[in-house]
C-alpha cells in the first residue's frame, strides 16, 4: 500500500504581512544591506516551506487563549511568522517581533 501523496498548500502573502517584512528589512538595511537580504531570505523560505507542513507551526498562544485557534505561528528568531490554513491554501497574516508584547502590536495595528 502507498502513502497519498498531499498536494502542497499555496503559501499567500496578505499585504499587511508583505508590509510587515518590508518595514524589518528596511530597519535593518538602514544599518546592514547585506543583513537585512539575508533576514529577507530566512523569513521567505521558512513561510515557503509551510506548504508541505502546515500544521507545523503551534496555535498562537495569545489567541489561543481567547478561543481562537485557525492562526498558526513559526518561530523564526526574534520574529513570528503568523498565519492561516485555509482550503488548500495558507495564508502569511502578519510578521511580528517576538519581543513586543503581542496584544499592543494588534492594539496599535487596528487603532491606525
Amino acid at each position: 500500500m502507498t502513502a497519498k501523496r498531499q498536494i502542497p498548500f499555496k503559501v499567500l502573502w496578505t499585504k499587511t504581512a508583505e508590509e510587515d517584512l518590508a518595514a524589518i528589512v528596511d530597519f535593518i538595511a538602514d544599518d546592514n544591506l547585506e543583513a537585512a537580504f539575508s533576514v529577507f531570505e530566512r523569513i521567505r523560505e521558512r513561510a515557503e516551506n509551510l506548504c508541505n507542513l502546515p500544521d507545523r507551526g503551534r496555535i498562537v498562544p495569545e489567541l489561543h487563549q481567547n478561543g481562537i485557534i485557525q492562526y498558526r505561528e513559526l518561530i523564526t528568531a526574534p520574529w513570528r511568522i503568523i498565519y492561516r490554513p485555509e482550503g488548500d491554501c495558507l495564508f502569511v497574516m502578519a510578521v511580528l517581533d517576538s519581543r513586543r508584547n503581542l496584544e499592543d502590536l494588534l492594539l496599535e495595528r487596528f487603532s491606525r
